[in-house]
């Protein structure tokens, strides 16, 4: 079983092998979700995406992790299904979530995800000045430039993955 203390030195890990600038910023669990974080700590909305893990209905079960701005919704039933070839999906519970990726919702990060979890990236982030992304746990956050979804392998940016 993947601990906190594994994911932690994974994120870590693959930071520095991206050889990107970044801030780890550390937060009180409680505001671990986007909007209280934003509100607690000042960031905008704006600059912060959530990492949504999705899954297909029919066995064998198939996975992926997609990366929207916080202030957009995902499209599951049209750009992620097409994406993954499968009839239906629908978004991770919490638990299959922590079972998949060891993280609780709230800190998901594509930092230290499975390496066959394809990573769908919406390129609304990609023309920010940096974007805010979980670390990995609820205690901290990743401040980066969005060119890190062009370095982090298996990342697909894909136009209107949200609205």
């Amino acid at each position: 079983m993947t601990t906190a203390k594994d994911i932690g030195q994974q994120v870590r890990r693959t930071l520095e092998a991206l050889a990107l600038p970044y801030e780890i910023v550390e937060i009180d669990p409680d505001f671990a979700d986007t909007a209280a974080f934003c509100e607690r700590y000042g960031f905008p909305m704006e600059q912060s995406a959530n990492t949504i893990i999705v899954g297909s209905k029919k066995e064998p079960r198939q996975y992926s992790a997609c990366v929207v701005m916080a202030t957009t919704r995902l499209d599951v039933n049209h750009v992620v299904r097409k994406l993954m070839g499968v009839s239906r999906l629908s978004f991770a519970t919490a638990e299959e979530t922590m079972a998949l990726t060891g993280m609780m919702i709230g800190g998901v990060t594509v930092f230290a995800l499975p390496a066959d979890v394809p990573i769908y990236v919406d390129d609304a982030l990609v023309g920010l000045d940096y974007v805010i992304l979980g670390g990995g746990n609820r205690s901290t956050k990743v401040k980066i430039s969005p060119d890190v979804f062009t370095r982090l392998p298996g990342t697909q940016i894909i136009k209107g993955l949200a609205n």
